[in-house]
């Protein structure tokens, strides 16, 4: 477990988790890793640690390069545990290190370990010499939790955003260019339409503000370090921040006797018919956090179900419920299903989608029991009205 070195006495010398494939609640098909960071100068600094279960794995890379009681500084970019998890284990060893961190940093550090650790508050301007190279702090409010922040290092244009442009991904590669470009913006997109797709304000603000960087470098906390792409991958996260959409459509649904699955499949041949590329989601087969990557950049989003117990079938609730916490903004939604004698669903689904702002062209896309073709054939010229 050898340490690898990014830049001239920079390391990675964090862990790589195979195994993990929830969350809370985002399917990782790939696993992830917990990236920290180590900078060798006249000041030893750790950036950032790892989940407290892979301790022992960072441990041994840090120890491929220097002892580790000779950490000075342990830098906090960010509280989640998968990357605070060690920062204790750290400090037993490191006993004079100093825990540099956002003044939420500090408030949400003392909650979580009911420890009070030698604090080094900074803010947005603050910086910190440790020999020829500073360490420059830039607070990320929200981005995307309170207490986020960025460690900039001008004389090696090296940025590390913490959870700003990471990925669930586990891999021997490290970076952007081994690993492939096409596969690397997926995962990219997952991960921002799970994680940081409420906060695309907040995004906005930090993008403004690293704009005048000199950048060839982004180490964020999951997944791949960005060098060859780093261009391509600010530009991702500027359409994301800005909400842009593209023409296209998800119909998503979950069905008991088909009825429901009968009215997805009509909706997506009216887009198709329109020449507006169009995917169809069963949630008993997607997982909700694959769904909402499709959603992530897509304009209609279409949600079905039928109605159980006076409202919408579980799959379909948890769904909304998922998606409503994300916010997606700019959409244009349309609720639809069967029913037997209630009909409940569907204005459920559309309450979910007026409170995220949805503009919803038409209301009420209803079936009693099983659709006809007659009644599919309505269904779809009600669509043809709505969608231009």
């Amino acid at each position: 477990m050898k340490a690898l070195e990014i830049k001239k006495g920079i390391y990675w010398v964090g862990a790589i988790d195979w195994d993990l494939r929830n969350f809370h609640g985002y399917s990782t098909e790939l696993g992830s890793t917990y990236n920290a960071y180590l900078i060798v100068d006249q000041k030893i600094v750790l950036v950032d640690t790892v989940k407290h279960y892979m301790f022992n794995e960072m441990l041994e890379r840090i120890k491929s390069v220097i002892d580790p009681a000779k950490i000075d500084y342990i830098i906090s970019n960010h509280t989640e545990m998968d990357h605070s998890g060690s920062i204790l284990d750290v400090a037993d060893i490191a006993k004079n290190a100093v825990v540099v961190c956002s003044p939420n940093g500090e408030k949400g550090l003392k909650k979580h370990f009911k420890k009070n650790l030698n604090f080094k508050v900074v803010n947005t301007g603050d910086s910190i010499n440790i020999g020829r190279r500073n360490l420059n702090f830039l607070l990320m409010q929200m981005v995307h939790w309170p207490d986020s922040m960025a460690t900039y290092i001008p004389e090696e244009k090296l940025l590390l955003p913490n959870d700003a442009f990471g990925q669930h991904i586990a891999s021997n590669e490290r970076f952007d260019d081994e690993f492939g470009w096409d596969r690397a913006r997926i995962e990219a997109a997952k991960y921002y339409a799970n994680i940081v797709l409420p906060y695309g304000a907040q995004v906005g603000k930090v993008l403004e503000a690293v704009s005048g960087l000199a950048i060839d470098m982004i180490a964020p906390s999951h997944g791949l370090i960005w060098r060859s792409h780093i261009k391509d991958i600010i530009a991702l996260y500027k359409k994301w921040a800005d909400n842009e959409c593209e023409k296209k459509a998800v119909v998503v649904y979950d069905t008991m006797w088909h009825s429901t699955e009968k009215m997805a499949h009509a909706i997506k041949d009216v887009f198709e018919e329109k020449n507006i590329p169009c995917e169809i989601r069963d949630l008993q087969s997607s997982h909700i956090s694959n769904v909402m990557t499709s959603i992530l950049d897509t304009k209609y989003i279409c949600v079905g179900s039928p109605t159980l117990n006076n409202g919408m079938l579980p799959t379909v609730s948890a769904f909304m419920t998922y998606m409503k916490g994300l916010a997606p903004k700019n959409r244009v939604g349309l609720a639809f299903g069967s029913y037997g004698w209630g009909g409940q669903s569907i204005s459920d689904i559309e309450n979910i989608m007026e409170a995220v702002k949805f503009e919803l062209p038409v209301k009420g896309l209803k079936v009693q029991w099983v659709p006809d073709d007659k009644e599919l054939i309505e269904l779809k010229n009600k669509i043809k009205e709505a969608v231009k």
